[in-house]
């Protein structure tokens, strides 16, 4: 049996999945053609995957349009008398008019059909892999896996990431990052990349950064509460968090005298649209555990605990100003 971990689908695949989703839109009554997609979607995997990543792409989409008043009927109205590669080219043209969020997510969309696993803004998804490792996803997130009986290779495309494993197999645990190459040696750590950088967090083990090296040419071992900013040409120490580094694996945000405006970056993860603050409370502090399956619950509980007042001028536009 080969262990090797299959890609996802290919475009020609999601394309398919894409002309089954506009027919069907088109014929909503008809009964045969329902039954042929489903048997489509039974025919491969590789269908189903991209029925599935198509749809919630689909869905993710729906919602962004039905924040901008008018557009989203008016998107429906239109493509009733067109066909399908009329409709394909109305549907991209739609992600243009359709918000700035979605401009901004458009290449993470296209990242969740093609990565082998993904996350959408505020999912998390925890799975354990074929030699035993457990590898958790955090909001907004995508990795591919390469594992067979010479690599263990784990290749971080977007987001964050815990993983947790031991020392029992043959072949190393590589983590490839933007900014560098780590091995979870044994334990527990995340790795978090940014634009600029990637940060690595050990929770308890060891996990070693082969790339960059060090200037002696060796690869730096960090150890069990220690954190690294990963950069393309260094791995430096950094300061610890102001806030549980991997508490997000249980639905929770912990915090720990921790600034308004960094926490509102926090929390922006795991929704979609605009969140911030007026910068005469941005410094504001506070420290305590919030949970974040329900971000509208979350942000309803700090006018409690701080003098603010949440502002929402639409569901994707929330703003927090000082409470007067």
């Amino acid at each position: 049996m080969n262990n090797t971990t299959r890609s996802g689908p290919d475009s020609r695949v999601v394309k398919q999945a894409i002309s089954w989703m506009l027919r069907l839109r088109h014929n909503p009554a008809n009964t045969r053609l329902r039954l042929q997609c489903e048997q489509w979607r039974e025919d491969h995997h590789d269908h189903e995957l991209a029925w599935q990543r198509v749809l919630a792409l689909q869905q993710e989409l729906n919602s962004h349009l039905t924040a901008i008043p008018g557009v989203h009927k008016a998107l429906e109205n239109s493509t009733q008398g067109l066909g399908r590669r009329q409709a394909l080219k109305l549907l991209a043209g739609a992600l243009l008019v359709g918000s700035t969020v979605w401009l901004s997510r458009d290449l993470t969309g296209l990242q969740r059909w093609t990565s082998d696993l993904a996350t959408a803004t505020g999912e998390r998804r925890s799975m354990q892999l074929p030699d035993g490792t457990r590898l958790q996803l955090n909001t907004d997130s995508a990795v591919d896996l390469d594992f067979n009986a010479q690599q263990r290779l784990i290749t971080l495309v977007r987001g964050e990431i815990l993983v947790t494993c031991s020392a029992a197999s043959s072949a190393p645990l590589l983590v490839q990052a933007q900014h560098g190459l780590l091995e979870g040696i044994e334990g527990r750590f995340t790795v978090r990349q940014y634009s600029d950088c990637t940060r690595l967090n050990v929770v308890s083990g060891t996990v070693a950064i082969h790339s960059p090296h060090r200037p002696d040419g060796l690869s730096t071992r960090v150890h069990a509460g220690e954190s690294y900013v990963v950069r393309q040409t260094e791995a430096m120490l950094a300061p610890p968090r102001d806030m549980d580094v991997a508490a997000w694996s249980d639905g929770l945000l912990l915090t720990r005298n921790m600034r308004l405006i960094d926490f509102l970056a926090e929390v922006r993860r795991y929704r979609s649209g605009y969140l911030g603050c007026s910068m005469d409370i941005a410094d504001l502090r506070l420290s305590g555990a919030f949970r974040l399956e329900d971000t509208d619950k979350l942000l309803a509980i700090l006018p409690r605990i701080l003098p603010v007042h949440v502002r929402y001028r639409t569901r994707w536009w929330v703003s927090l100003e000082r409470r007067v």
